[in-house]
């Protein structure tokens, strides 16, 4: 991947749950092998209601891309799911409440956006609740779904999002709209592939963790997804 901020670790001998959760998850492409694993662990890739599709967006807010998704949505009648990053919400707590506002599901993210399997259990436990409280104080919400950053976990994230009742949940597409070379076309295509009831979306609203500018082309993007999907006869639902 084009940014070291999204290069996913490939699968390798990290030992016990850590080891399950990085093969299992982090690549979408292995995700359909561990049906098995999935479920026990509450980790889930699919709407709540295994219906309709889910839009989500990472990363945000986004001075400059946050506003702009919200406006695609708006105009096209549809909400979505924006996982939050703490630091960000306190550079902008305002647009944090636009989202809000606006119709939107908020979830967490991270306060710092680092791979977890690089944190020891006491700095997974500081991030997700420094972010819990800035993105509740920022929203009025407090968020009951979790996306850790790359889509990797640990025991302690999922102990701790299990013992904080949050839903975790990861995606079944992708639209890879972070990297330098993604232009509007192929992350429409990618996003939607094969995306049919229950798909879960993943995107984009910001670019501070990926190419610069990435947050244009995703939301260029945006309003061929909504209408492929459409044709499809497929609803946009909460996550």
């Amino acid at each position: 991947m084009s940014s070291p901020d999204h290069r996913i670790p490939a699968p390798r001998l990290l030992g016990g749950l850590a080891s399950l959760a990085l093969a299992s998850y982090a690549l979408p492409a292995l995700a359909g092998a561990w049906p098995p694993l999935r479920r026990p662990l509450g980790i889930e890739d699919r709407t709540a209601s295994g219906r309709g599709y889910a839009l989500t967006f990472d990363d945000g807010p986004h001075p400059l891309g946050t506003p702009a998704v919200l406006e695609i949505l708006a105009r096209a009648g549809v909400t979505a799911t924006f996982f939050l990053v703490g630091e960000q919400v306190a550079r902008d707590r305002s647009l944090a409440g636009e989202v809000v506002a606006a119709g939107h599901q908020v979830g967490l993210h991270c306060h710092r956006h680092r791979n977890l399997l690089r944190l020891s259990p006491p700095q997974v436990r500081e991030d997700l609740a420094r972010a819990e409280a800035i993105i509740a104080d920022a929203t009025g919400r407090r968020p009951r779904i979790y996306r850790p950053p790359y889509g990797v976990l640990n025991a302690c994230a999922l102990r701790l999002a299990r013992r904080r009742g949050w839903r975790t949940l990861l995606w079944s597409h992708w639209g890879r709209d972070w990297e330098a070379r993604a232009t509007p076309a192929s992350i429409a295509a990618r996003a939607t592939d094969g995306a049919g009831e229950g798909a879960v979306l993943l995107l984009h609203d910001a670019d501070d963790y990926g190419a610069a500018g990435s947050w244009r082309r995703t939301a260029a993007a945006l309003p061929q997804i909504i209408d492929t999907l459409a044709q499809r006869g497929l609803r946009a639902v909460a996550a």
